[in-house]
Formats: structure tokens, C-alpha cells, sequence
């Protein structure tokens, strides 16, 4: 080994990515690679004292919708600030390549509809310098990033490609559309696509009110896609399912995986409607894990919830007449009405109305929270809204006024509509520790104005390996492990996730002590001057991508190592030989 590595992390607390004990260990990095973790004896080009700190390999972000931040950023934020070093786009069957230019407002109004991000945001930062999925790649793969990303072919993209009009609608492929969108899946892997994506939720909308082309495809066009990827290289097939048809989508879906022998990732999650339904669908994958099935179940770290106030995309009142009467205001302005007596006695006395939006729910005081400073998505029910106004002698919709006016108009309510059916995260870690699951579903990039959850991998450390005081924790080791070595195997990244010599230097140093959230917080950085959804974070003392420092001290450093990851990578050593 070199006397001189290019970085020697000195003295922290490994958490290696294996899921054992910590320990304590030097960690050299040259040539972007980890060559030394035990006592380093040649001193750094760069040195960085990790003494009383947790050093962890970066997180790997499996389930983000980046797909139009990358072309025009080079910050892949907020993912790059809560520790993740790659981060896997194209889920979900959105995305926008391979993309003929007719059909550019299209691709545009369901990434929109599906992961609300703004028209006008996606209309003024997507270049389209592309059509094809290749050409998409290789322009991707000439832009430098602060973090590794990896992309899947999304279904809904490549359906309208090669159908047109007849996709959209959602008409059953042919038998030629099925070779057709076959060969270009073949293409796209040897592209360096990661994988497919589809959805079959009916939640899955275009901005006008369309359901996703996807929700229908037959099983003979997604065996056809996946058999064509599986066959030209290593890849995943991930989907979403829909309750309301998961008993009839789900076997198919392990029918394809099956002929097709793909390996497959899909989300789960406790939905109130059938609260104990993920239990048999745990049961269901690990049978089929059992019979040789390749399959990952993907699990968000807490409830997945609605952010609801005046700044954001929506609130309690957005149906009511009187409110809709000054939606249209400028927030200083709307503030000022609301805060008349006629306005506000108004909207209180009227009934909201029924609405065919997939994220907007009638309102249920019962499950509606004020999150707090420090955050809290872990709360009792009597917390509730509308356990609040029992207590008082009051009508719940006077607390949620009077919240959303609170902090200048800037008060938010959240809404846990999934994993959250017990009042409690209990079935969350039941299915965390499943061991077909990885964490999951952050969303990063996506419904920036209503929700905001790519802080997960933050969350997994903070709340479920210390501050959780409401049921049994996880251990670090296994959180560690969970969201990097783990999640990089499920999509074919065998070269990253573990501190070991010869992995990719990819690595965190924490202060796990300080690490903490803070509150979400409305920013207006997209393209346009567009609206997002943020959380600042504390306690990231570094980022480290390629060996190179990415983020220090919470700030960006304005290093941009991460390029676009071409398909599958190898493994890069035996384990074994990690500490020296």
C-alpha cells in the first residue's frame, strides 16, 4: 500500500456495513477506494479526526425520483445532506427517457401528477437533450454530480414511446409492441439501466386527472420487458401495487419474476384500510423467497405522511368555498383574510367536499398531528388534533386554523396515512427487520410540496437507534448495514455499502450525538423559483464520495465526484479482511 493515502479517516467507530459490533479504526482511502481500515501507519494527503464519531459507509437511496433534478442540477439535495452517496431514480414506472419530443408534455403532467413536482419547474429544467434511453444515459453520463446516481427504465415512458397514444390509454400491447418495447429494454440494460419500473396504483395520476398508461399492461408485455433485461444483463424490477388489486397483482407480478427469473423490489406498507394485510404479503414474498425467487420488500422508515398547511400544495380547507374564493391570493395576502373574523367564521362553518385527488383525504382530526421542533412522527393519538379539541371543548378545525396560521402563515399539520394504522410504528419495525426488506421509499426529488421524506436515512439512525421511547429499537450496526450494503445489493451495486479495502470510498462521519432534524421548511430553489419541501440537518461532519469530501460540517463543499453509475457492478473483495 501506498505510505501516503490520498485520506486517512483517523480513529472513529466503524460501523462497517456488515451488521457486527463496532469498532475502532483508521480508514485509508487512495484512488477512491478504501485500502487500509485498522491502525494506519502513513499519514494522509488529507486527514480527518473522527475520534468519538460513527463512521459509516454512505447510504444507498434505492427508491428517488431525480429524474428531472439531475439535468439541472449538479446537487442532488436534499439526499446528498442526509448522508446518502447513491441514489437509484426511475422508480415508480416515471420517468423521461425514452421520450419522442410530441410527447414531452406527456411524461411531463404525469411526473407531475404522480410525484408533484411542478409543471413549470420540470417544463423550464429538463433540457430534452435526448430521446432514446441510451442517448438519455450517455448525456447523463457526462454531468458530474455531489453524489453517485444509478436509473431505471421506466414503463410508463417506454409504453407511450413505442405505443403512442394507444400506451397512454392504457390499450393491451400487441404482440409486435411487445417485442418492440422488449428490445429497447435490452437496450437500456446494456445502456446501464438498473432495472424497470411499473406501477399499478390507482393513486398514480396524470396532472389532469389520467391514470398512470402502466395500471393495465399485461402479463405477457411485463414478462416480454423483464425476460429481454434479465437475459442482456443483471438488473431489478421493481413496482408498486394498489390494495384495491394487490391479490391478483402480486401473484402475477411473482409469476413474471419467475419465468422471467428477475430478480424484483416493491413497496410494502401498513395501510389503514387493512392494517394487517402486509403481514401476508411478508408471508407471501418470503414463500416465494423460499422457492428461489430473488425479492425485496422496500419499507419506509416511518408513517408516510401529508405535510397540510397555506404554503404548501394542500390543506384541510382547500375545498371549502370560502377558501377557495381567496386560494388564488398571494400567502401575505391570504394570511390577512384569514385572519378576519368574517373569513374565518365563515370557513369554519362549512363542509368540505368531496374530491377525487389521490393525496388529498377528507380530513380526519383523529390522525391529524402538529409535527413539532424537534419533529416527532412517532406521536400517541391523545396528541391528535382531534383528541386536542375533546380535551378543550373546541371543534378540531379551529386547532388546524389556527396552527396553518401560526409562524406567518408557515404552520404545517401532518397526516400519517400509511404505516401508521396502529398509532404507533410497531408494525414499521416488524417489517424493517424482515429479512427480504431494505429501507425504502424516501422519495427524494418527489412531492415537493406535500411531502417530505427523503430525510429517511437520517430518520433510521436518529429515531430507531436512539431516540424512540414509544417501543424497542434497532441496534446501529443493523441500521447501518439496512441502508448500505443491503439496499446496494438489491439493485446489483456490489461494490459499495461496506468500509473494507478495496470497496468504493463512499463514507459518512457522524456525530451521532448532534445528529438531529429539524423541522420541514417551504424553500424556493427549483427552476422558476419553484417550491420544495426541505429539512436542514445536523451532525453530517462529512460526506465522502469517491474519497472525495462532498459535504462538511452540514455545508456542501462544492465537490462533485459522482457520476452516473453503468449497471451492475462486481464485487469488489471477500469480506473477511476489514480491520486490520
Amino acid at each position: 500500500m501506498a505510505s501516503n493515502p490520498d485520506l486517512v479517516i483517523r480513529g472513529g467507530n466503524i460501523a462497517d456495513g456488515l451488521g457486527g459490533e463496532l469498532f475502532e479504526a483508521d480508514v485509508a482511502v487512495t484512488d477512491g477506494r478504501i485500502t487500509e481500515v485498522g491502525k494506519v501507519a502513513g499519514t494522509g494527503k488529507e486527514e480527518i479526526d473522527a475520534r468519538g464519531k460513527l463512521v459509516t459507509p454512505g447510504f444507498v437511496d434505492v427508491h428517488t425520483h431525480y429524474d428531472g433534478q439531475v439535468t439541472w442540477s449538479q446537487d442532488i439535495t436534499p439526499s446528498s445532506q442526509n448522508g446518502v452517496t447513491t441514489a437509484i431514480m426511475g422508480n415508480c414506472g416515471v420517468g423521461f427517457a425514452p421520450c419522442k419530443p410530441a410527447d414531452h408534455v406527456r411524461l411531463i403532467q404525469l411526473m407531475e401528477g404522480v410525484e408533484d413536482i411542478p409543471e413549470p419547474v420540470l417544463s423550464a429544467g429538463i433540457p430534452w437533450a435526448w430521446e432514446s434511453f441510451p442517448d438519455y444515459m450517455d448525456w447523463l453520463s457526462k454531468r458530474r454530480f455531489d453524489m453517485d446516481i444509478g436509473a431505471q427504465l421506466p414503463h410508463a415512458a417506454l409504453r407511450v414511446y413505442v405505443m403512442g397514444e394507444r400506451g397512454a390509454n392504457r390499450d393491451p400491447a400487441t404482440a409486435e409492441d411487445n417485442r418492440a418495447m422488449a428490445a429497447l429494454a435490452g437496450d437500456a440494460v446494456r445502456a446501464g439501466a438498473l432495472g424497470f419500473s411499473t406501477s399499478r396504483t390507482l393513486n398514480h395520476r396524470t396532472s389532469t386527472g389520467d391514470y398512470t398508461p402502466t395500471l393495465k399492461a399485461g402479463e405477457d408485455e411485463l414478462t416480454a420487458i423483464a425476460g429481454a433485461m434479465h437475459r442482456t444483463g443483471r438488473s431489478v424490477f421493481q413496482f408498486v401495487l394498489d390494495l384495491s388489486t394487490i391479490n391478483e397483482d402480486l401473484p402475477m407480478m411473482l409469476r413474471v419474476a419467475e419465468n422471467t427469473k428477475i430478480p424484483v423490489s416493491f413497496s410494502i406498507t401498513q395501510n389503514d384500510r387493512a392494517p394487517r394485510r402486509w403481514r401476508q404479503t411478508l408471508d407471501t414474498i418470503n414463500e416465494a423467497s423460499a422457492r428461489g425467487l430473488s425479492i425485496t420488500a422496500q419499507i419506509a422508515a416511518r408513517p408516510v405522511g401529508l405535510l397540510l398547511g397555506l404554503e404548501v400544495s394542500r390543506n384541510p380547507f382547500q375545498t371549502l368555498p370560502s377558501y377557495k374564493a381567496i386560494a388564488h391570493l398571494p400567502l401575505a395576502e391570504r394570511l390577512k383574510r384569514l385572519h378576519q373574523p368574517e373569513v374565518r367564521a365563515a370557513i369554519l362553518s362549512e363542509t368540505p367536499t368531496a374530491t377525487d385527488d389521490p393525496l388529498f383525504f377528507r380530513p380526519n382530526y383523529d390522525k391529524m398531528f402538529l409535527l413539532g421542533d424537534p419533529p416527532d412522527y412517532e406521536q400517541p393519538l391523545e396528541n391528535a388534533l382531534g383528541a386536542q379539541a375533546r380535551r378543550q371543548g373546541r371543534q378540531p378545525e379551529e386547532l388546524a386554523y389556527e396552527a396553518m396560521l401560526s409562524d406567518e402563515g408557515r404552520g404545517m399539520l401532518y397526516v400519517p396515512f400509511l404505516n401508521y394504522a396502529d398509532g404507533n410504528l410497531d408494525a414499521t419495525r416488524e417489517m424493517l427487520c424482515d429479512p427480504n426488506s431494505v429501507p425504502g421509499l424516501s422519495d427524494g426529488g418527489a412531492h415537493c410540496g406535500i411531502i417530505c421524506d427523503a430525510s429517511f436515512p437520517t430518520y433510521l439512525l436518529t429515531h430507531w437507534t436512539r431516540d424512540r421511547s414509544r417501543g424497542e429499537k434497532l441496534s446501529i450496526p443493523f441500521v447501518v448495514a439496512a441502508q448500505s450494503r443491503k439496499t446496494a445489493r438489491s439493485v446489483g451495486l456490489l461494490d459499495r455499502g461496506v468500509i473494507a479495502p478495496g470497496y468504493k470510498a463512499d463514507i459518512n462521519v457522524i456525530d451521532y450525538d448532534r445528529l438531529h432534524l429539524h423541522p420541514p421548511k417551504v424553500h424556493y430553489d427549483l427552476p422558476v423559483g419553484g417550491r420544495r419541501l426541505l429539512q436542514q440537518v445536523d451532525g453530517y461532519d462529512a460526506t465522502i464520495v469517491s474519497g472525495v469530501v462532498t459535504q462538511r460540517g452540514g455545508a456542501a463543499t462544492g465537490a462533485r465526484p459522482g457520476r452516473l453509475v453503468r449497471g451492475a457492478q462486481g464485487e469488489a473483495r471477500k469480506f473477511g479482511a476489514a480491520a486490520g
